[in-house]
């Protein structure tokens, strides 16, 4: 891919504006959070002009954004927000991306690296076993017609009360885990064929489980009300979305969108922007069909959570209560969602896209959980499989500047197919376990594609956001073993 070398304006030392006169259609200009040395790789690719390219959207508010993690993607680029008018924008499934609400949750314990390090082999194994993974796996349940049609409107609270998870996982996930409004009638039988085979199992590619250990607490205030205590507590991320179901809603709409573009004279530079005002039927019927994928993800978050538990009482001989294997959050970061925001002055009812970024409420915002009211939002970063991940919070300047939005990982520097060019898999597991990451995978080729070098470094991207404003670290993880796809 060609060298990006648009025009791009210094604002100050981590932000880079696209000036709106690059391209006659750009509505808005574009801007993108980045140190100098990352902007090099940014700029080594085509993200940029997709960035510029978002501008084009009907409705668009203030800037087509990219966080520090941006990478080429499906129409908008991966790391990338918009906002636009409910009155007069549209909704792009390309804004949202094929994996719905991929997300992530973060569970705390009371265990200390010290108990688990003598059993770390036994515990993947058991976590490998339990929860299923890979291109195409199938999970333990099996759905009928009507309970797909439940998952999909109910979302996590479909898995608590059929015995997966407790109640209180409920209050600590974006939206309660059942976002309003989803109608499984605007599903294709298709998706739901794919899915419901498929609910409560990891997938593929960059999806994985990680137990973790506290390696740093950078506030350690507001980290002991999420229930990190001490260096050395044992954590365990959860990364995965909505398996073929979001695949194939994404896919459905697409198609359905870019028939109705001349209807509407939308006209967009990609045809992979296709979008449609959110207010048409074709609109409605996207966010109904995108909200049922995503209560898909949170119900599938919430069973591998419950196996989670599962495994780690048997191997550690202790029940959850000892186990103190606690929810601290989880976050969609692929998602439109309908919110209020502050526009020049006035309160705008806008839909934010958010593709490969995390919504970053702030102390005192309505949606964020009373038990993190006083200390923000937590938001979950993961780094690669070999390096370390973080724990952020919103903040008040994410509220004015991205629409409560940061980044979501570290973000791709190289393609699957130049990373499986770098090293082998085996070179890859061999690595890790010298490091003392005991890894568990059914693909080894898929393994090389994951490998940390196909990433940025977590840490740069971070302190992006966090010299910026729009989040702020307060905690640290390091892997300790991690189950691939």
């Amino acid at each position: 891919m060609a060298k990006w070398n648009g025009p791009l304006e210094k604002v100050d030392e981590y932000r880079w504006r696209i000036p709106q006169s690059y391209k006659q259609g750009m509505r808005v200009p574009g801007l993108i959070y980045a140190s100098r040395q990352m902007l090099e790789n940014i700029l080594d690719e085509q993200a940029p002009e997709q960035v510029a390219n978002v501008a084009f959207l009907p409705g668009i508010v203030h800037y087509s954004l990219a966080m520090p993690d941006i990478h080429w993607g499906y129409g908008f680029p991966i790391g990338g927000v918009a906002a636009v008018r409910i009155k007069d924008g549209v909704v792009s499934p390309g804004g949202v991306g094929f994996d719905i609400n991929c997300g992530v949750r973060l569970l705390r314990t009371n265990l200390q690296y010290e108990e688990v390090k003598p059993k770390i082999s036994a515990l993947v194994d058991a976590l490998y076993q339990g929860v299923p993974s890979g291109v195409g796996s199938e999970g333990k349940i099996r759905l009928k017609r009507q309970e797909i049609d439940d998952v999909l409107v109910r979302g996590s609270r479909w898995a608590v009360e059929h015995g997966f998870g407790r109640p209180d996982d409920l209050v600590t996930t974006e939206e309660k885990g059942e976002m309003p409004g989803a109608n499984p009638e605007k599903v294709s039988g298709r998706a739901k064929e794919r899915g419901a085979p498929q609910l409560g199992t990891l997938g593929s590619g960059n999806h994985f489980l990680e137990v973790a250990v506290v390696d740093n607490i950078y506030e350690p205030e507001t980290a002991k009300v999420m229930g990190i205590d001490q260096k050395g507590q044992v954590m365990l991320l959860i990364h995965c979305g909505s398996r073929g179901l979001g695949h194939q809603v994404a896919g459905d709409y697409i198609k359905v969108m870019l028939d109705a573009m001349d209807e509407y004279r939308i006209d967009v530079p990609d045809r992979q922007l296709a979008c449609c005002p959110v207010n048409s039927p074709q609109g409605k019927d996207y966010i109904a069909a995108m909200r049922c994928a995503a209560n898909f993800a949170w119900a599938n978050r919430q069973c591998i959570t419950h196996w989670v538990r599962e495994a780690f009482c048997r191997v550690l001989g202790k029940c959850e209560e000892e186990a103190g294997l606690e929810l601290i959050y989880d976050v969609a970061h692929n998602i439109a969602k309908i919110e209020e925001h502050d526009v020049d002055g006035k309160k705008e009812t806008l839909c934010v896209h958010r593709k490969g970024a995390t919504r970053a409420f702030p102390a005192g915002h309505p949606d964020v959980p009373a038990k993190y009211a006083k200390v923000g939002q937590p938001v979950l970063i993961p780094g690669d499989m070999g390096r370390v991940s973080y724990v952020l919070v919103g903040t008040d300047l994410a509220m004015k500047e991205t629409f409560g939005s940061t980044c979501h990982g570290a973000g791709r520097v190289k393609s699957r197919a130049a990373a499986k060019k770098l090293a082998r898999g085996r070179d890859i597991l061999k690595d890790l376990e010298s490091r003392g990451i005991v890894v568990r995978t059914g693909n080894m080729s898929g393994l090389a594609e994951e490998a940390s070098q196909a990433y940025k470094d977590v840490t740069e991207v971070v302190g992006v956001t966090h010299s910026t404003g729009i989040s702020r670290i307060v905690a640290k993880t390091r892997p300790i073993g991690v189950i691939k796809g």
